[in-house]
């Protein structure tokens, strides 16, 4: 998959689930997910989105906040999990 593939995955996961206060697509990729609106509540339908459609399983080590700080963050955390299937 490849990069700016994940991104737009991530900011539908994002828009789908995360309840955010602004508009996910349009958010800069190092923006504060948190202060935009990200709770923890929403984060746990954001990981089961991203799962779902990414046909992974996020493993526990990765359940952490600084992981769903922002989209940039996810990329990073994501890609090599996407790069073992």
């Amino acid at each position: 998959m490849s990069v700016d593939s994940l991104t737009t995955t991530i900011r539908d996961a994002l828009a789908e689930a995360g309840r955010l206060k602004v508009d996910a697509h349009q958010i800069g990729a190092d923006a504060d997910l948190y202060s935009a609106g990200l709770t923890s509540h929403a984060t746990v339908n954001v990981v089961l989105e991203l799962e779902d459609t990414l046909d992974i399983e996020i493993p526990d080590e990765l359940l952490v906040k600084s992981t769903f700080a922002s989209v940039g963050a996810l990329q990073a955390a994501l890609s090599p999990l996407l790069d073992q299937r």
